[in-house]
């Protein structure tokens, strides 16, 4: 097997190694994915990925922690654009877009619902809640919504994750799944349709 350990520095190696083990826990699961696998994916033996992360279980939340640095990174890009002079829909729609443009990346999108999926977990279910109320907190605090108006972003959010995760983009054609992503995903469903287009066309 050809490798690229020896070409990278130790930063862009942790990042070659976290980009692919965010698409095979994405596709396999913790309990399914391998440091082998993932090392496949990397192109690089599977020694290097345990000697750099020690164990699975420590690449996991790693990726896990990665995924959700990026949901709070994306959000308060966001937030930093707010005037003040935004209605609570302009703001919701904001954070919405950078969401769905976060969670067009497959891996990402199913890293995260299986680190929600490990909530009974000794490990991971203490990260999963940690990174959920963490993002409540953005969007509660720093954006500026009410309790109510967090807890519907949120229950929205869930909703096209989900929607997203099942891979109903695939039936958009159908009209009641077309009718359900654009009740749920609203003035961004046709954009976030074609992030998710796009995203498929680069793994293809």
């Amino acid at each position: 097997m050809s490798t690229t350990e020896g070409r990278l520095t130790s930063d862009d190696r942790r990042e070659q190694i976290l980009a692919a083990a965010t698409v095979v826990f994405g596709d396999k699961g913790y309990a399914g994915g391998t440091t082998d696998a993932i090392a496949r994916q990397a192109g690089i033996s599977q020694a290097y990925v345990v000697r750099m992360f020690g164990s699975k279980e420590n690449l996991f939340l790693e990726v896990a922690r990665r995924a959700t640095g990026r949901l709070r990174v994306a959000f308060r890009d966001v937030i930093a654009g707010f005037t003040g002079d935004e209605t609570n829909l302009e703001r919701q729609v904001a954070l919405g877009r950078a969401y769905g443009e976060l969670v067009a990346d497959r891996g990402i999108l199913l890293s995260l619902l299986h680190l929600f999926g490990l909530g009974q977990d000794p490990v991971f279910g203490p990260e999963a809640r940690e990174c959920f109320l963490d993002v409540y907190r953005i969007v509660r605090d720093e954006a500026g919504f009410s309790a109510t108006e967090a807890s519907e972003f949120f229950a929205r959010g869930m909703l096209n994750t989900i929607l997203l995760a099942m891979g109903m983009p695939e039936r958009r054609d159908d009209p009641r799944a077309f009718e359900l992503m654009s009740t749920s995903m609203g003035a961004e469903c046709e954009t976030i349709l074609a992030s998710v287009e796009a995203q498929a066309s680069l793994r293809a």
